[in-house]
């Protein structure tokens, strides 16, 4: 039983992966706006659900301005490391 306590829950692996492997949208809107994290991602899902997916197009935009404001930073930027 002590096992149990220290493994991680199969869900908490995934939501992990899932926070790692996303575009980070959420976790840049809560610091930005100081709220949690998980809201933001709540408020994307329902609204998803309640719109026909129209948030998605909006998250989508949001990731291709940050990959932007990301490259333009110069932290990944291929034609200043010249």
């Amino acid at each position: 039983m002590a096992i149990m306590g220290k493994l991680m829950h199969p869900v908490g692996k995934i939501r992990d992966i899932i926070e790692v492997s996303v575009f980070g949208v959420c976790s840049w809107l809560g610091n930005h706006w100081k709220m949690p994290t998980k809201k933001i991602r709540l408020f994307f899902v329902y609204a998803s659900f309640l719109t026909i997916g129209s948030p998605i197009i909006i998250y989508l935009i949001l990731v291709f301005i940050l990959n932007l404001r990301y490259m333009i930073k110069g932290k990944r930027n291929p034609v200043w490391d010249i």
